[in-house]
């Protein structure tokens, strides 16, 4: 894992066509802005993890 050290208004970009800024830190929380083309999904880790369950009962069941 790459660790990296930002602050609020600062910036990193991943593969050349993704933005991710430090938009705001309060405390413990910080919110990031994510600009990424149209055809790249994202999600935050706890949604990301209940879609793939969510896929792999469905395949499950269809192999039934």
């Amino acid at each position: 894992m790459l660790v990296l050290s930002r602050k609020k208004k600062e910036s990193i970009v991943i593969r050349g066509d993704i933005v991710v800024t430090v938009v705001e830190v309060h405390g413990d929380k910080v919110r990031l802005g994510i600009e990424a083309p149209k055809e790249v999904t994202v999600h935050r880790r706890e949604v990301y993890d209940r879609i793939k369950e969510s896929d792999q009962e469905k395949d499950a069941a269809s192999e039934k």
